[in-house]
């Protein structure tokens, strides 16, 4: 008995000690619904067109005296450009310079020396006045499909019967790829299909190995919108960081609705037709194949096609860009988006090196036209 007792004094003491501790340990409450570990994301911001800023003051492109004088002549590959003169001025107008066409293609230049000689003999510059952009394009190479099958799901169009002639105004991207096609050539990546829109040509493969160009048929006419701009706005790219790789990218990443929405607000669309693949460079607006490296394209309305001319070009804007381009180019292609006096999409090759050059390429921009010296002869 006297055990007994001694055992329930006992264990009335730990019984008290329990319920001590069990008040003062402090009770887990959880969180209000409101609270969170970190603040929410922010929405993205609705994409709106950029403010027009007043043009900034830009200093003048000087007048040079000679060839000779031009930014980076010295680094040329005369021998280079002369191959690309003499293949893409036999279409100009120009009388004078037609008659150096004549002679250039009369020649069997030999060294980069003779080639240099015959401009600085036979040319002057005369600056375009301003500043403007130079960016790059590509033949790019995708693979397609026959029949609709996910991610193949965008429909290569023809040009339709409906198209008003000239320069009438058709549907625009987002109402065109609400219908279904009457006909599709082929059935890409929906990415894939608006970049080749961009570039406006394409080498397509299949899985059973036939290959075909996609070649420009026609557009929508509506105006070209860069879809890194929004992208930027939203901050899904930043400013150093919007090659045409990166975007290509954030599409494939996004594709469906989000890219959809982002692509829709470029209202051009194109259309195109087929033709075997000759492994060839393609031909511009001018008719003639385009020389990597060494033809542009220009706005119609303030040079004409087959015109010479000296691109300086420098300060890149995007990571991983070449440093400058300074080299004569020929002026044998047009784009929706190229407009103004200096303004001049490079044409770089086709493949995948190429777009990944072309991505780069996004400089300020000098010009100057190489015009045939007065009384000058070879």
């Amino acid at each position: 008995m006297p055990d007994r007792k001694r055992w329930s004094a006992w264990l009335g003491v730990i019984a008290a000690s329990l319920t001590l501790a069990a008040c003062a340990t402090p009770r887990y409450e959880p969180p209000p619904r409101h609270h969170h570990p970190h603040p929410p994301a922010p929405a993205p911001k609705p994409y709106a067109p950029p403010p027009r800023a007043e043009q900034q003051p830009v200093s003048p492109t000087p007048e040079l005296a000679h060839v000779a004088d031009l930014p980076g002549w010295a680094d040329e590959d005369h021998l280079g450009a002369l191959h690309a003169f003499q293949a893409g001025c036999r279409i100009t107008t120009d009388q004078a310079l037609y008659a150096l066409c004549r002679q250039a293609r009369a020649m069997d230049a030999g060294d980069d020396g003779e080639a240099r000689v015959f401009f600085e003999r036979n040319f002057r510059p005369r600056a375009v006045q301003g500043q403007g952009v130079l960016t790059g394009y590509f033949v790019p190479e995708y693979e397609v499909r026959s029949d609709p099958v996910p991610p193949f799901l965008a429909a290569v169009r023809p040009k339709p019967a409906d198209l008003p002639p000239g320069k009438g105004l058709y549907d625009d991207r987002a109402t065109i790829e609400a219908q279904p096609p009457n006909l599709a050539l082929a059935w890409m990546k929906p990415e894939d299909l608006f970049f080749m829109q961009v570039q406006g040509s394409g080498v397509l493969d299949f899985p059973d190995g036939r290959r075909v160009k996609a070649l420009f048929a026609a557009s929508n006419n509506q105006p070209f919108t860069p879809i890194a701009v929004p992208l930027r706005q939203r901050g899904a790219l930043t400013a150093s960081n919007s090659s045409a790789g990166s975007v290509h990218g954030w599409l494939a990443d996004h594709r469906g609705p989000d890219a959809d929405a982002v692509m829709d607000l470029n209202a051009r669309y194109v259309f195109f037709t087929f033709a075997p693949d000759d492994g060839r460079d393609p031909a511009g607006s001018a008719g003639l194949p385009l020389p990597p490296g060494r033809a542009i394209a220009v706005d119609p309305s303030q040079h004409v096609m087959g015109g010479v001319y000296w691109i300086s070009a420098d300060a890149p804007v995007l990571n991983g860009a070449a440093l400058a381009y300074r080299r004569l180019v020929m002026a044998l292609d047009t784009g929706g988006a190229i407009k103004g006096a200096v303004r001049a999409d490079l044409y770089v090759g086709r493949g995948d090196a190429a777009g990944v050059e072309a991505g780069h390429i996004r400089h300020a921009l000098r010009m100057y036209e190489l015009v045939p010296a007065t009384g000058s002869g070879w």
